[in-house]
């Protein structure tokens, strides 16, 4: 390294620092880069296909493309989807045909934000990633299955990254505070336990974030006379621009677990309570109206469909209006979930068919129920046996799920709220 690559390193920021440069360094995500780990195994023999790192910010995924850079032989390129498009993909092409064919040698092309890019600009990497003259990995924060093109997403593997632990923001912090090549390790630097604490929890599982509020909190606290740059709670609250929550991590997530349970126990006093507490203690509003959302679903569901219109509406409202005045609709929001009929019907009958989907191989879909638009004539002619529901009124018997499921009952309607409807709606179709 010479004299303008150490210039340019010490100007980089903080988490571009630290970014680690093999596996061994990496932190977190051990369900997928433990040292038995398929992603592992494929890094190491430098034989890694065409895969997809989903997940939150701050948690990898570039990282990781980072790390099979350094580990290869092959050619490497990386584009971001934002700013880059058909032609960098054909130049890229270019490159991994030449190199294929001139050198035997492979080429991955790195497109960050993946997400960004439409189906014509999909369509122009297929054959490539077919052909193997290019094998693809895209980094993305949305999920590729519903954000992607199916095409793109069944050539490639998809690897699932999760939100790092506190510990894990712990132990990255503490890495770049003692690092003397990379972080703070040459400074005169002291760090109080409850400040670096404060910036892990904070952050909230994305290492980005906190990296940049240590680097932030160091770089603008003015040394005393001694020389020494002592970095309080109030340093880290202000370089995180969020005050330390009024309790600790054991007993937040206590209130967390009691304000969920208070609201699928009916208890609209205690849901309230646990809100306010938590958002005066510095929690994010929009973490509670996302649950208010989920309990709307899995704890009053079809017994009262009204609460996934009310918590959803919450969570717009506040998005719109944001604080003080976007906690009123998220209040009405706990309130009407508590005081609503429950039934967790919707909740198994989700979770009784994610099993079968997972569990049942041989799920031929039923000849009636196919799409007739690129079948044989003998196939359509079946597909003909297919009964139009509005034929008959609204409803008309005919078997929907696979010869392997079709007994098989999901949902079932409680005696609750409006489930009552439901299940005399059902009497009378003879269901």
């Amino acid at each position: 390294m010479d004299l303008f690559d150490l210039m340019e390193k010490k100007t980089q920021p903080l988490a571009e620092r630290m970014r680690p440069t093999s596996l061994r360094e990496f932190i977190g995500q051990e369900h997928i880069v433990s040292s038995t780990s398929l992603l592992s195994r494929a890094i190491k023999m430098d034989n890694l296909g065409s895969c997809i790192f989903w997940g939150p910010p701050g948690t990898g995924k570039s990282t990781l493309a980072n790390v099979i850079a350094n580990s290869t032989n092959c050619a490497f390129f990386k584009l971001n989807a934002v700013s880059s498009g058909v032609s960098d993909v054909k130049k890229v092409i270019e490159e991994g045909v030449n190199n294929r064919k001139l050198y035997g040698k492979r080429t991955y092309l790195f497109l960050d934000e993946c997400h960004r890019f439409n189906k014509a600009q999909c369509d122009s990497l297929l054959s490539a990633v077919e052909s193997g003259d290019v094998i693809f990995i895209g980094s993305t924060t949305e999920n590729p299955y519903a954000s992607m093109t199916p095409a793109i997403v069944s050539r490639c593997r998809i690897f699932e990254l999760k939100r790092l632990s506190t510990n894990n923001i712990l132990d990255a912090l503490k890495k770049a505070i003692s690092s003397k090549e990379k972080g703070f390790g040459c400074y005169n630097l002291k760090i109080d336990e409850e400040a670096i604490k404060h910036i892990a929890v904070v952050s909230a599982g994305d290492l980005r974030v906190a990296y940049n509020a240590l680097e932030m909190a160091v770089l603008t606290t003015t040394p005393n006379a001694d020389g020494l740059i002592h970095i309080t709670l109030k340093d880290a609250e202000e370089s995180i621009q969020r005050k330390a929550l009024s309790f600790d991590e054991t007993l937040y997530y206590d209130m967390l677990s009691a304000f969920c349970k208070s609201l699928r126990g009916s208890d609209a006093n205690a849901a309230l309570y646990y809100m306010q507490r938590l958002v005066e203690g510095g929690l994010d509003p929009l973490i509670i109206a996302r649950r208010v959302v989920a309990h709307a679903s899995e704890d009053v569901g079809m017994a009262d469909p009204n609460a996934m219109v009310q918590a959803t509406s919450a969570l717009l409202a506040y998005e719109k209006l944001g604080l003080p005045e976007g906690l009123l609709p998220i209040s009405q929001a706990i309130v009407y979930v508590c005081e609503a009929e429950k039934s967790n019907s919707v909740y198994l009958a989700m979770h009784s068919a994610k099993e079968d989907a997972i569990k049942v191989r041989d799920d031929t879909v039923p000849p009636h129920l196919k799409n007739t638009g690129y079948k044989s004539e003998e196939q359509k002619a079946i597909s003909k046996t297919y009964k139009y529901p509005h034929d008959f009124g609204g409803y008309v018997p005919q078997q929907y799920l696979p010869d392997e499921l079709k007994d098989r009952v999901y949902y079932t309607p409680t005696d609750n709220g409006y489930e009552k409807v439901v299940k005399e709606i059902r009497k009378k179709k003879g269901k």
